[in-house]
């Protein structure tokens, strides 16, 4: 992304969770630079509901409107930087996206976002299932649990641990025979 628009997009997207569609629409009254919160229109509801974002994502968003211009208070944030200036449609941004695709050798979608912003989530050791669940606004927490991934850095890093345990010794009371415990434990 060699433009602030765009990394801000892309920090947004990841850090949000927020639909391709919701974050193209939003104006900057949906803006809360003090709760670090962006207010879209979410899928299905059609209702207002705040976002939590990153601070970068803010930072970045910052740098765009300086540079860009800040909008009329009723039009979207995101416009196109080349011909009449017009709102970012999702097409436009999804072919920003494939150019950096083309040149990463990936094939990253909009909602591939929205999905790795789920399971950083979902993952983090310090946010509930609901909580991720409420954030990224799914009806139900089924559909967020399927962001429970194992990953296996961290796998590795379990199975070094267990591995390094030292092996507890088997001890049974005195008195038991030695052949009875071989015959109920094995041995």
């Amino acid at each position: 992304m060699n433009h602030d628009r765009d990394r801000a997009l892309l920090q947004l997207y990841v850090s949000s969770g927020a639909r391709a569609s919701e974050l193209l629409g939003i104006t900057m009254g949906d803006i809360d630079w003090s709760g670090q919160q962006l207010h879209v229109i979410t899928k299905g509801t059609n209702l207002r509901e705040p976002v939590p974002a990153s601070p970068q994502g803010f930072l970045l968003l910052a740098a765009y409107l300086d540079e860009a211009g800040v909008p009329a208070a009723d039009e979207p944030v995101w416009r196109t930087r080349h011909g009449a200036e017009r709102p970012l449609t999702y097409w436009a941004m999804r072919r920003t996206l494939q150019r950096a695709n083309a040149q990463l050798g990936t094939n990253w979608t909009l909602h591939d976002l929205r999905h790795t912003a789920a399971q950083r989530m979902a993952n983090d050791p310090h946010l509930t299932l609901s909580e991720v669940r409420a954030i990224m606004r799914h009806t139900a927490l089924a559909t967020t649990g399927i962001y429970l991934t194992t990953r296996v850095e961290d796998l590795f890093d379990k199975l070094q641990e267990h591995y390094n345990r030292p092996r507890v010794e088997r001890s049974f009371a005195p008195g038991y025979d030695p052949a009875d415990v071989r015959a109920v434990f094995g041995g």
